[in-house]
């Protein structure tokens, strides 16, 4: 190998090893964070850095504007009082509500905000017994008697009715047997075992507008 050769081998060789080394900058600078919880988000801001902060959600903490989700979280584990506000610019999960767990990725900007890239949430399956729990049918026979008062009742979640926290109605009951309908209203996050055609107990009040305002949702076990 001549002179000439050895030299052009050795340029394409040094491009290739720079090219190499800033994907890997790149791949890594967006894929890695730095694991902190809330209280060090809220002290420090990381404003520079991608961090992931884990904390429950702040009860009735959110707000929907458009496709912007933004709620506060806090470390069940710390004091309660120190608090990270988040703002997601995506789809609000079935799973997300009052005091579920978050998972955020993002970066803290100047207001103390972290925006957050990736939002994930845990919330565990929860099942309850049907006993002393009546269906749809029978919690509407018993007309306005029954509005506001505290009750539970059971049936089978309509397909393609379950939407995000952001909606009024959370999802529509059947009756298992006539499949009358009733519309649920809930600020919870539904529990993950919670899908279409699962048959479930759901604890709160027939509302004078005819909806059902629950407090809890549970897989009937």
């Amino acid at each position: 190998m001549n002179k000439q050769m050895k030299r052009r081998l050795t340029a394409v060789t040094g491009i290739i090893v720079i090219v190499v080394v800033i994907v890997l900058a790149v791949v890594g600078g967006n894929s890695s964070a730095t694991t902190v919880s809330v209280a060090n988000a809220v002290a420090t801001g990381h404003s520079d850095k991608k961090i992931q902060v884990t904390g429950n959600v702040v009860e009735n903490s959110y707000t929907v504007e458009g496709d912007t989700l933004t709620f506060s979280i806090y470390d069940p584990a710390a004091d309660p009082d120190v608090q990270l506000r988040v703002e997601f610019d995506g789809g609000v999960s079935s799973t997300f509500g009052n005091d579920v767990t978050a998972i955020c990725t993002g970066r803290v900007d100047g207001n103390g905000v972290l925006q957050c890239s990736t939002l994930v949430t845990k919330c565990p399956s929860k099942y309850e017994n049907a006993t002393d729990a009546i269906g749809v049918d029978q919690l509407l026979g018993y007309g306005a008697e029954i509005v506001n008062k505290p009750v539970k009742i059971v049936g089978t979640v309509k397909a393609s009715s379950i939407g995000g926290v952001d909606q009024a109605v959370r999802f529509v009951l059947e009756d298992s047997d006539s499949k009358t309908e009733l519309p649920i209203a809930f600020a919870g996050a539904l529990p993950e075992n919670v899908t279409d055609g699962t048959s479930v107990v759901v604890t709160g009040s027939l509302t004078d507008a005819g909806t059902f305002d629950a407090t809890d949702v549970s897989a009937e076990g």
